[in-house]
């Protein structure tokens, strides 16, 4: 028995002299270690041998089938190291062949602006607020100051779900958020929120969408007045646009502020001389605002005669037309990569 293991383990050291690749060293396995393999053979017959007999047949097959299995690991290592290195030399990439271009991503003009309100806002004092974009008759309207049948939902014009005898709707202003959040104010507390989303109306041209981009802030508290709106937008617009910017005020309505006001800027293409994009008037008009109405507060639960408040709210599609001199507002909702990888440059000038 010892000799013909020794006779096996020989003539596998021969065999596996020539071995050079992985498919001859699994079959040179199978002919040694496989269910008709010669280590297997010498155990065949054990049945007809005696318990003596069987122990010795057990540890000499034992022995031999872990040297032949060590034998076979080592010879597959071996040739395995010496394919990675043929694969290494034949592989060596050429550092000096000119690379490939990485395109690189680009936030959208949209993101870069409403972070920039959302920073300058925030560093004011100012809390992030946002709501759902579909909304209730109510909030979009009633709890502004704007009952059914009021005129000035025309310009408001906006998606209902069925149609105008339903509640629910596609919000036309951002407004909505600050009913929530005057509602969801239970102690009827001191609130400054700005609220940045989507809002629909029935709109496309070059200038306008049927979905665009507000940004809408309010502020309530005891003692508020206009002398606090009219600073707090001057700051915006000087941050924003730049510090030689003049701001101009103008009286205005909005059923939900009263006093109400348009917000005007100097052009910032011609500086105010007067030019085609301001229409040789010198002056861009960027915001409404206004003292919020004591209606809007009562019906939100608050008390007009011990807190005021202001609102704005202006559209921020807007103000990217503006700083990065789009011309019309449906290439900013569009899906060409080329129009955005342009911004980063933009932001570098």
């Amino acid at each position: 028995m010892k000799e013909k293991a020794e006779q096996i383990k020989s003539t596998l050291l021969k065999d596996i002299e020539s071995v050079k690749k992985i498919q001859e060293l699994m079959d040179l396995k199978s002919k040694y270690l496989g269910k008709s393999g010669m280590i297997t053979e010498l155990t065949k017959n054990m049945k007809d041998l005696s318990v003596e007999e069987r122990k010795e047949v057990g540890m000499i097959s034992n022995t031999l089938k872990n040297e032949v299995t060590e034998i076979i690991e080592q010879c597959e290592k071996k040739i395995n190291e010496e394919l990675l290195n043929e694969k290494l030399q034949n592989e060596v990439i050429d550092i000096t062949l000119p690379s490939k271009k990485i395109k690189r991503g680009s936030l959208h003009p949209m993101t870069r602006i409403t972070e920039e309100f959302e920073d300058l806002f925030v560093s004011m004092g100012y809390t992030v607020y946002s709501g759902p974009e579909i909304e209730s008759d109510e909030n979009c309207f009633q709890k502004l100051n704007l009952p059914k049948g009021h005129p000035a939902r025309d310009a408001q014009d906006t998606f209902y779900l069925t149609d105008e005898v339903e509640s629910f709707l596609l919000r036309s202003q951002t407004s909505t958020a600050q009913v929530r959040a005057m509602e969801e104010n239970v102690d009827k507390g001191p609130i400054r929120i700005v609220c940045p989303g989507k809002v629909y109306r029935r709109d496309e041209d070059a200038t306008h969408s049927h979905q665009f981009m507000q940004i809408e802030g309010l502020v309530i508290d005891k003692n508020v007045s206009m002398a606090d709106l009219k600073g707090t937008l001057e700051l915006f617009c000087k941050k924003i646009l730049g510090e030689k910017t003049q701001v101009r005020f103008r009286p205005s309505y909005f059923p939900f502020t009263e006093p109400s006001v348009e917000v005007d800027v100097t052009c910032f293409k011609c500086g105010g001389k007067g030019c085609n994009l301001c229409k040789q008037t010198g002056w861009i008009e960027v915001l409404g605002a206004g003292m919020v109405h004591p209606d809007v507060l009562s019906m939100s639960g608050y008390d007009p005669n011990v807190y005021q408040g202001f609102a704005f709210g202006t559209g921020i599609d807007r103000f990217a037309m503006f700083k990065y001199g789009i011309p019309d507002i449906r290439t900013i909702y569009g899906n060409d990569i080329r129009f955005i990888e342009q911004f980063d440059r933009k932001d570098e000038d």
